[in-house]
């Protein structure tokens, strides 16, 4: 496990024919577009935590029935400063860079105030997203790097703060119909208030078709609860009529965040869960741009990846993937991973079920049941304050990395597309289940890990699960070859197989672009 996890990779910058098993869907035409972290030591210099590695971009591309590979790393100033020097110069969230003992004083002391007020990495490689026509890999920092998703190459490097004030942005946006992209992000101390700010970012049209974040609209801006340790998300929820963040007790100290380079520890140590602590439910109207007026709440818990949300019947239900601690982040320092056994989480994800009323009266009861669901055993009861406080339903348990028909993002879903992780970060299997029957379908192999399984629908399906499912499979058999696994949505059985003799890395997030939509 550990030298499959902390080997720097080799660009294949050139695309490779893969050998194909089976027969793809004649519609199946376009890129899957995928990012993660390459490369974990640079020169004598190595990162601390896996989530730090140089993001190495990735895609397969279906073309006249045959897939073809390519990688590249996302040449990013981070990425042209570490290669520059031959060491780790720009610090990461688990990775502080020191000055090399060679500089002079005036070198170390401007390093050294750099980091009290920082200037966050632009190694963009957690996800990529889209705002308007244009593909940007993405982290969590105020910085994307816009790239040509068909040649991997890096292009403009572009800075939120320059259209919205907000020093970190999640890599999960939701989109609508409208073409509109939907992102929230923290602004820290800024005018004395530490906020989580809601934005839109219209599609492009006529006349705008280069810069859509110049067009960039807030939505709404919420209060923290404390100015100076905001909570860390990394993802929300959206439906037709509402936005979900949940405002968790995993919070960021910012003061010793500005203090951590000359202390000598990493800004992820400035992280921390809060376990007696709640968890505040915030409900924003899309049309007022307000919080509504109840107050939900729930126990503390650590939430990275939302599955789905949507209205039914006076309710907002929404579902995520929750821990009831932060043990995940510390899973993925790379001493951990060479050490099997501290390589275990503390805590099992689990897929929770939360169901929000939009009405209370004030004259309802304290300790009654609000939700009117039949369908969940969810709950919202009536505090004195006349808050609700929130207990969920468990749906199922070792799962991470949702995916779902993003045609449903917003409305009722039934099916979600999951890696099954159980306590270690081995990607075991991947899996589809139902979320009314609660019955799964599962794909494993013998020494393989496969990626995020990714649903690509069919153009012309009619059911929910009319598609293909993608993932990118690491062979732990160094006698045989990566390869692109694609299942047929509804049965979850295998079609194809696209084997490429290359050394794929373990990525984390990813997009399918349709042929119509590639420029």
């Amino acid at each position: 496990m550990q030298d499959i996890y902390c080997r720097n990779r080799k660009e294949t910058s050139e695309p490779v024919k893969t050998q194909l098993k089976g027969t793809l869907p004649a519609w199946l035409k376009g890129t899957l577009l995928r990012n993660g972290p390459g490369m974990f030591s640079v020169g004598d210099t190595s990162y601390n935590h896996w989530f730090d590695g140089l993001a190495l971009l990735h895609s397969f591309t279906f073309k006249d029935g045959e897939v073809y590979y390519r990688s590249k790393y996302l040449q990013g100033d981070t990425y042209k400063c570490n290669m520059e020097a031959n060491r780790i110069v720009v610090s990461e969230m688990g990775t502080m860079a020191y000055p090399d003992p060679c500089k002079n004083i005036f070198s170390k002391a401007m390093c050294y105030l750099q980091h009290t007020i920082p200037d966050f990495t632009d190694n963009c490689g957690t996800n990529i997203i889209k705002y308007g026509e244009d593909y940007y890999a993405t982290s969590e920092t105020n910085y994307i790097r816009k790239i040509d998703p068909e040649t991997l190459e890096t292009q403009d490097k572009v800075d939120y703060m320059k259209y919205v004030a907000v020093n970190l942005v999640t890599s999960h946006p939701h989109y609508d119909k409208a073409g509109n992209s939907f992102n929230m992000g923290t602004s820290i101390a800024e005018k004395g208030k530490t906020r989580y700010t809601i934005f839109k970012v219209p599609p492009a049209s006529a006349g705008n078709e280069k810069m859509c974040l110049k067009n960039l609209e807030v939505v709404c801006s919420i209060p923290c609860r404390s100015l100076f340790t905001p909570s860390y998300y990394h993802s929300f929820g959206m439906t037709e009529n509402y936005i979900i963040f949940i405002e968790q007790p995993f919070k960021l100290d910012i003061l010793k965040m500005t203090t951590a380079y000359i202390r000598g520890i990493n800004w992820a140590s400035c992280l921390n869960f809060h376990s007696k602590d709640n968890t505040l439910i915030h409900l924003i109207d899309r049309k007022t741009k307000k919080p509504v007026s109840t107050h939900f709440f729930t126990d503390g818990l650590v939430v990275y990846h939302h599955v789905n949300a949507y209205e039914e019947e006076g309710h907002v239900v929404f579902d995520i993937i929750a821990y009831n601690d932060s043990s995940l982040y510390d899973m993925f320092y790379m001493e951990n991973l060479k050490q099997d056994s501290k390589t275990k989480l503390s805590s099992k994800p689990n897929y929770r079920r939360f169901v929000l009323p939009l009405k209370c009266e004030k004259d309802t009861e304290t300790g009654k049941d609000l939700v009117t669901l039949k369908s969940t055993t969810a709950t919202a009861i009536k505090e004195k304050s006349g808050s609700l406080y929130c207990h969920p339903e468990i749906i199922a348990e070792g799962v991470e990395l949702p995916r779902i028909n993003y045609d449903f993002n917003g409305k009722k879903h039934r099916y979600v597309y999951l890696t099954v992780v159980e306590l270690t970060p081995i990607p075991a299997k991947i899996s589809k289940l139902d979320v009314d029957t609660r019955q799964t379908l599962e794909w494993e192999e013998e020494n393989c890990w496969p990626s995020e399984a990714l649903f690509v629908p069919a153009p012309d399906g009619k059911d929910e699960d009319d598609g293909v499912v993608l993932s990118a499979v690491i062979s732990t058999d160094p006698s045989k070859s990566a390869f692109l696994l694609v299942l047929d949505g509804k049965t979850f059985k295998e079609i194809a197989r696209a084997y490429v003799d290359v050394d794929l890395h373990i990525d984390l997030h990813g997009v399918y672009i349709p042929q119509t939509q590639q420029k």
